[in-house]
């Protein structure tokens, strides 16, 4: 299997482009019409598109124009360059503004999440073109589309743990959509799914190569407007387009044995600890090392947050998991091990986290119920409103 989580390190954003900075050689942000179709594009390829505050900004307002302009017909959400649709948000500019006291962090947050809803309820049709690396705050748009295209390039991940974070941007939601065991490992580990993986477990709808999305714009000229649906997935899809072959089959029995019916990630880990004191297959051992290294590598707190949030969404809404999701990333900042963690991963570099746990053993259960507890708030949540 292919794994993204080196790109956690790779991505290193820099100064967010505003969407309408003068100064700027590109907008991050392109929008554009064509044969009443709103393509949008995410347009910084050398971060691999990672989104700034002022982009999730532009585009909820370019959303409710969609939403309201009755020439528009669909959209399209794609992204610049060759490495992948979306890396998720600007973690580096999160880091910043979290360290340096600026509480208006919290406000990327609450425009992300507002910004996913509209996706969610658009009823337009929305094709998320997911080609490449998505990851967080991608997969977050994405999962939002009626119309999720993967290609042979596709790799998705929720790699939060590695950095003392939570999956969210409604992954308690669309990851309850897995079996149970398929969700815990993808969430716990980080480790990268293939376009071919999304569709047999329903995380994407249609599979085409890389390379037939190129030129789809001059395909819309054909587009039929008496049924638009149909017509714009015969533009991106052809029923000559065979999907290969999922690589996450060959280890779901594997994924059953050690995360289905475990009661905590500390017996998940023992689980594995002990398949690998037996005799295995070459490849079964490999991916019961590369599986435990993953999960040693999270934050042990945030690990067990992850699996508790995890278990709740499944029986959420999508609005209900958004709010829980806000209090658990919020909290993650404020008293968690998201700063340590993208300290020791993306800022020093030195690999080293210093937890606020050591071990998975030395986690304090109260702790982890005191993280998914509806915190105390001055006024109502801030995500009340949604789906009122």
């Amino acid at each position: 299997m292919s794994d993204v989580l080196d790109v956690v390190d790779a991505v290193t954003p820099g100064r967010a482009v505003t969407v309408a900075a003068n100064d700027a050689p590109e907008p991050a942000l392109d929008f554009r019409l064509s044969n009443r179709v709103a393509i949008m594009t995410l347009n910084r390829p050398a971060v691999i598109n990672a989104l700034s505050h002022d982009m999730v900004r532009e585009m909820a307002s370019l959303v409710e124009r969609c939403r309201s302009d009755r020439e528009i017909v669909a959209v399209v959400l794609r992204g610049a360059g060759v490495k992948g649709f979306c890396a998720g948000g600007d973690v580096r500019a999160l880091y910043r503004a979290a360290t340096l006291g600026y509480g208006n962090w919290r406000e990327f947050f609450v425009d992300e999440y507002r910004l996913d809803f509209a996706l969610h309820s658009l009823h337009k049709p929305l094709v998320a073109l997911i080609d490449g690396v998505t990851m967080s705050g991608g997969m977050g748009l994405a999962q939002a589309a009626s119309l999720r295209i993967v290609t042979e390039r596709t790799r998705l991940a929720m790699p939060e743990a590695r950095i003392g974070f939570v999956p969210d941007v409604g992954a308690t939601r669309f990851l309850a959509d897995l079996p149970v065991e398929l969700a815990l490992y993808v969430a716990l580990t980080g480790q990268s799914l293939t376009g071919a993986d999304a569709i047999r477990y329903g995380l994407a709808d249609a599979y085409a190569p890389g390379r037939s999305l190129q030129g789809f714009e001059k395909r819309l000229g054909m587009l039929d407007m008496d049924d638009v649906r149909q017509s714009i997935r015969d533009v991106f899809v052809s029923p000559a387009n065979a999907v290969p072959p999922s690589e996450i089959v060959e280890f779901m029995p594997l994924i059953g044995e050690h995360f289905a019916a475990r009661s905590s990630v500390e017996e998940i880990v023992e689980s594995i600890e002990c398949a690998l004191q037996r005799e295995r297959p070459v490849r079964e051992r490999e991916w019961l090392q590369t599986t435990l290294d993953a999960l040693l590598a999270g934050s042990p707190l945030m690990l067990n947050v992850t699996r508790e949030a995890l278990l709740r969404g499944r029986a959420m809404s999508l609005a209900d998991c958004f709010r829980m999701e806000f209090d658990l990333a919020t909290r993650a900042i404020e008293v968690g091990d998201f700063c340590e963690g993208v300290r020791a991963r993306m800022v020093d570099k030195d690999g080293a986290p210093r937890w606020m746990f050591r071990a998975l053993k030395d986690v304090n259960p109260a702790i982890v119920r005191r993280f998914l507890c509806a915190p105390s708030r001055v006024g109502p949540h801030p995500l009340a409103d949604l789906g009122a």
